[in-house]
């Protein structure tokens, strides 16, 4: 799996965006409205709360390029802070933030486990990590030019490329090991859970669309996985094969996500997590894990009922204008880098820049 060149990967996007653009105009039935894709005008209120959020992570990242200021930290919070950066629309490379993309970048890279390709993490959280830092480097290849990253004195200056191709690589060699078809805490475990699952795939499915090779059986062996811990009524297990099902918005936004993004949306799982999230648009204002289900919520009904999403990130807006503090920060059960970056990244819909939230 070599990854592309830079200037290949820009112009595989180029020919994607191209052949979107020129299918919309071929179908009237089928098409979606050109602001389904690249949006209106953003609203003033998203952009105030977006803006200052932004500067709260600007204010808080450390030299090191992460962000260790209380509650949960490792690179998968430095890749949901940098994708944060990466969907405001900013040249990554000579923006306004471009020393925030690099230094968060930096951080990401020098940590991988370069025999595994392990991005690792603090204590039982590990896969979360490797899923969310996988998906921000996704989201960064071929937007930000490698041979701005490195000052030359670093250690283990790996490409963004190399880097996220290690990455899926230690993904697909966990599942291997995981008789459910998907991950849990350790990339050794035998057991799995739908949030660990969603975490990965989407960092996988995220790859891929990069132009990363991703095999479609590891794809259809976790999707599997999802299909049988979801009911007939919408509702998705939490962890082992069966059972366990309950009204978490969070799994349920997370199963419907990773459907739309396999392109699996012909499922009769897919219809029933959909149909139960449209159903209950007002749970976003549920308290439990609240920055962790707005952030899946938003992107799961934005690839589904782009008029619910719509509903639904009215209500989003004025709960943060209510919620966010002085200083920018959004606060939540894991901490204020992650309750804001998760936040600031369901707000993100609004602006569509990141390549994982087009439709």
């Amino acid at each position: 799996m070599t990854p592309l060149p830079h200037c290949s990967h820009q112009f595989i996007r180029l020919v994607v965006v191209l052949s979107l653009s020129l299918g919309a105009l071929s179908s009237s039935v089928s098409a979606q409205a050109p602001s389904t894709r690249f949006g209106e005008v953003v609203p003033r209120d998203v952009r105030e709360i977006y803006d200052r959020g932004l500067q709260y992570l600007v204010n808080t990242q450390n030299e090191a390029g992460d962000w260790k200021n209380g509650g949960e930290q490792g690179p998968g919070v430095t890749g949901l802070c940098l994708m944060v950066f990466l969907a405001s629309g900013e040249d990554p490379n000579f923006g306004l933030y471009s020393n925030n993309v690099r230094r968060a970048l930096r951080s990401i890279i020098s940590g991988q486990d370069g025999g595994t390709g392990y991005y690792g993490g603090n204590g039982h959280s590990s896969m979360y990590n490797h899923g969310f830092a996988m998906l921000a480097l996704a989201e960064a290849y071929g937007a930000v030019d490698d041979r701005n990253l490195w000052t030359g004195t670093e250690t283990n200056r790996r490409s963004i490329g190399q880097s996220l191709e290690l990455a899926v690589r230690a993904a697909i060699t966990s599942q291997k090991k995981n008789s459910f078809g998907g991950w849990r805490y350790s990339p050794d475990g035998n057991d799995a859970d739908t949030s660990v699952s969603g975490a990965v795939l989407v960092g996988l499915l995220a790859a891929r669309n990069a132009g990363i090779e991703v095999p479609d059986e590891v794809i259809d062996k976790s999707i599997n996985y999802f299909t049988k811990m979801t009911s007939p009524s919408g509702q998705v297990g939490y962890s082992g094969g069966f059972g366990g099902f309950d009204e978490s918005i969070p799994r349920i936004s997370i199963a419907t996500l990773v459907y739309a993004v396999a392109r699996r949306k012909d499922l009769t799982q897919y219809k029933a997590t959909l149909a139960y999230l449209t159903q209950r648009l007002e749970n976003a204002s549920q308290q439990h894990y609240a920055e962790y289900s707005r952030y899946y919520q938003a992107q799961a009904l934005f690839q589904g009922d782009v008029d619910a999403w719509e509903k639904w990130n009215k209500l989003l807006v004025r709960q943060l204008k209510q919620s966010q503090a002085a200083d920018g920060s959004i606060q939540g059960q894991f901490g204020t880098a992650l309750g804001t970056s998760m936040s600031c990244l369901a707000l993100a819909l609004n602006y569509r820049f990141l390549p994982i939230y087009e439709r």
